[in-house]
């Protein structure tokens, strides 16, 4: 075999060398996609103990579980922050992602408490939720969320890479896109939510309601005199308290800001900022019936107004 290969592998070793970028070798150790996933894995496991284990987890035993997810999950989250810091600075000491990662694990608890409140906003806002665990067991914007929110710790952290990854992870499983630098408050909910995407400098205040298909995106970006992209800025809109976006709208720019208490119906393409208060709807300029019994025998229609 290792002759039938050998000139697939010559080939291969010689695009490494001539095509770069997609491969890392010789540099710092990055942090790893597989580690990373698990990592998700445990913090779905202790933010919401017995949900997403195969066996019943009896109270007795809660205390013991936890300490021992706690844990682990310290010490595989600190190894890839470690790594994560040493893509920036390779002289990072380990003392710093130890730090890092000890506060993020300090703040697990009050993180619980939002995603009560996000869990109640899904409860409320969807007459077909029979229970929070209904919820809790199959809602994928909860899973995605609670991954999002997690990951923006290490992001204000300033940990690279790591909360991309983590929110992506999320993105694959849910369909649901939310950068780890956006900002959200309490109680919020996507109702059903595949193909919501959320950019990085969203701003997203209480109680606030997506449905699928929803984009909080940007505008075109600025380039500098060389045509490149410039990175960074306000790019995304603002989204104030007690905002409900209906199916497949989108929401352009850094400056926009859709007023509290505001409704966009579906289809809505807006790049402008609202009042608070306002209803955006689209209406339709043409809309035919087609009157199926009214089918002629070569197969054509007739219209009907």
């Amino acid at each position: 075999m290792d002759r039938e290969l050998g000139h697939a592998v010559k080939e291969i070793l010689l695009s490494y060398e001539e095509i770069g970028g997609l491969n890392h070798a010789d540099g710092v150790n990055l942090p790893s996609k597989r580690a990373i996933a698990s990592i998700c894995e445990h913090l779905l496991q202790i933010l919401f103990p017995g949900f997403h284990d195969d066996e019943a987890i009896h109270g007795s035993s809660l205390a013991v579980l936890t300490r021992h997810r706690m844990n682990t999950l310290f010490e595989h989250l600190e190894e890839q922050v470690c790594k994560s810091l040493r893509l920036n600075d390779p002289e990072c000491p380990t003392s710093q992602a130890h730090e890092v990662t000890l506060r993020f694990m300090d703040g697990m608890a009050g993180l619980r408490r939002i995603l009560k409140t996000d869990i109640e906003a899904a409860y409320e806002g969807d007459p077909a939720a029979l229970s929070t665990d209904e919820i809790l067991l199959s809602y994928p914007c909860i899973e995605a969320i609670a991954i999002q929110r997690s990951a923006h710790c290490l992001y204000k952290a300033g940990v690279p890479m790591i909360p991309r990854m983590m929110t992506e992870w999320a993105h694959a499983r849910t369909g649901i896109d939310i950068h780890p630098g956006a900002t959200i408050g309490t109680h919020f909910f996507i109702d059903h939510g595949t193909g919501v995407v959320i950019g990085e400098t969203c701003h997203i205040g209480d109680r606030v309601k997506l449905y699928h298909g929803v984009t909080l995106g940007a505008r075109s970006f600025a380039k500098d005199g060389e045509g490149k992209i410039v990175k960074g800025g306000k790019r995304h809109p603002n989204v104030e308290n007690d905002v409900t976006i209906y199916p497949n709208s989108t929401v352009l720019g850094g400056e926009t800001v859709i007023g509290h208490g505001s409704t966009i119906g579906a289809n809505v393409f807006l790049m402008q900022s609202i009042p608070p208060r306002s209803l955006v709807i689209y209406e339709e300029t043409q809309l035919k019936m087609l009157d199926k019994s009214a089918q002629h025998s070569n197969g054509a229609w007739e219209w009907s107004i």
